[in-house]
């Protein structure tokens, strides 16, 4: 079974995202609208037009994260159930909850590391 797919998000806390944001932008490039917080990097070798990866930067106290970590990456994955059923069998640490949104599935499991890691299954085309 294919697991991850592409990075779908990298995910940043800071106590000033707007300031933070701007370094990015200003110093590095990453390429955010004036008073954006978030970025989409568009996969180029993706031949069905989907790919991408979204960069943003969260207030340091949005509870989103769910831990006290300062980044969480985001993993893009087929088949989120398939996945996490896996990983479960396996041993890994995986959160009870999902989301079923409009931007797809979302999953969460943590390293040995104790990172948490978001796995985000796209919404059907």
């Amino acid at each position: 079974m294919k697991r991850v797919t592409g990075i779908g998000g990298i995910f940043l806390k800071a106590a000033d995202p707007a300031a933070l944001a701007r370094w990015y932008r200003e110093r590095l490039g990453v390429p955010l609208a004036e008073g954006e917080s978030h970025a989409i990097f568009r996969w180029r070798d993706d031949h069905d037009g989907d790919g991408m990866t979204v960069w943003s930067v969260f207030a340091r106290d949005d509870g989103y994260f769910r831990s006290d970590a300062q980044f969480m990456v985001n993993y893009r994955v087929d088949d989120l159930d398939a996945v996490l059923a896996a990983l479960r069998a396996e041993g890994v640490a995986v959160d009870d909850r999902t989301d079923d949104t409009g931007y797809g599935k979302f999953g969460w499991v943590t390293d040995p590391e104790g990172n948490r890691i978001e796995l985000w299954q796209p919404p059907s085309a």
